[in-house]
């Protein structure tokens, strides 16, 4: 849920500051399959039957890669992905030192992890690494999730691309400039 309000935070964002919608029509990507690929084998491996599988979180490992990879390829056409480059790097990293699975707090495990792992997600403890990485933030709201300071960065990101691409492009300004006086 904190990635579905960082697209409407940006919006919002956007239009308040005088933004347009039509602008985000004009972005263009870099090989879009690649990343909605990579974004549904993310998702893919959430459920059953690939969370079962231990093959599961190699593949979304692979996924997260691929993911981090593309946010880097577009870092000169997209203004603020390098955050969402930067989130989703401290999430492959924690998740590649857990190998394959992302430590989350037995607080906010709730029906995620019911003991030890499950797919992608084991439960933090002594044994894992990098538990400060690991999905131990609780966003207020109905949804007892879990986030990462990976995902929080991420959504952030996603917040900063959305309102940095509505913005007025340099040509849709020039009408509203007033000559300084001499």
């Amino acid at each position: 849920m904190v990635w579905v309000a960082a697209l409407a935070i940006g919006l919002l964002g956007g239009l308040v500051t005088g933004g347009k919608i039509e602008n985000l029509a004009r972005l263009r990507f870099r090989w879009p399959w690649l990343i909605v690929a990579a974004l549904v084998v993310r998702v893919a491996t959430i459920l059953p039957p690939f969370s079962r599988l231990d093959a599961g979180r190699w593949a979304y490992v692979a996924a997260l890669t691929v993911v981090l990879g593309w946010t880097i390829w577009h870092i000169d056409r997209l203004p603020g992905i390098w955050l969402v480059a930067a989130g989703s790097a401290a999430n492959l990293f924690v998740i590649a030192s857990n190998l394959g699975r992302m430590p989350v707090t037995p607080q906010l495990a709730g029906a995620l992890v019911q003991r030890g792992q499950a797919g992608q997600y084991t439960l933090m403890g002594p044994s894992t690494q990098l538990n400060w990485l690991g999905d131990w933030i609780a966003v207020p709201g109905p949804w007892r999730e879990a986030y990462s300071p990976g995902d929080l960065v991420i959504a952030i990101g996603i917040a900063a691309v959305i309102l940095l691409a509505m913005r007025p492009r340099p040509a849709e300004t020039r009408g509203r400039i007033v000559n300084d006086p001499p």
